[in-house]
């Protein structure tokens, strides 16, 4: 049985999906991107604020299923330029204790929705 996750908090879905389904206690994340939840606008115009908005989206909607960063055990990160990594890298480390940060894929692709930068998604555990 699967629960549909939605908050305010974050970006609501621009397409067929939702930001996140639980399937017994394990969720599953859409890719977050850098829209503000407020005002729904992009921002993009800075890599770390960039990128902090995308952990902040993902934050609220683990927070939705009763989650947090902790519970992470898979992140994907998609970006549009592998020399942004040292950058993206950087804010995505705050969000995890390195001890116990989960496995994660770092993939360049040719591009994202809305041309951002960067955008993850995550599967969390209960």
């Amino acid at each position: 049985m699967k629960k549909i996750i939605k908050t305010v908090q974050a970006p609501a879905p621009i397409g067929p999906y939702n930001q996140a389904v639980l399937s017994g206690n394990t969720l599953y994340t859409s890719g977050q991107i850098a829209i503000d939840p407020q005002t729904n606008e992009l921002v993009i115009d800075d890599l770390e604020k960039e990128t902090n908005l995308v952990m902040q989206n993902l934050k609220a909607v683990l927070e939705a299923a009763d989650m947090n960063f902790e519970n992470v055990i898979k992140t994907s990160i998609f970006i549009s330029d592998m020399n942004n990594f040292q950058q993206i890298n950087k804010v995505y480390a705050t969000y995890f204790n390195e001890e116990t940060a989960p496995a994660r894929e770092t993939v360049e692709v040719a591009n994202l929705p809305k041309f951002v930068n960067v955008e993850i998604s995550a599967i969390a555990v209960k």
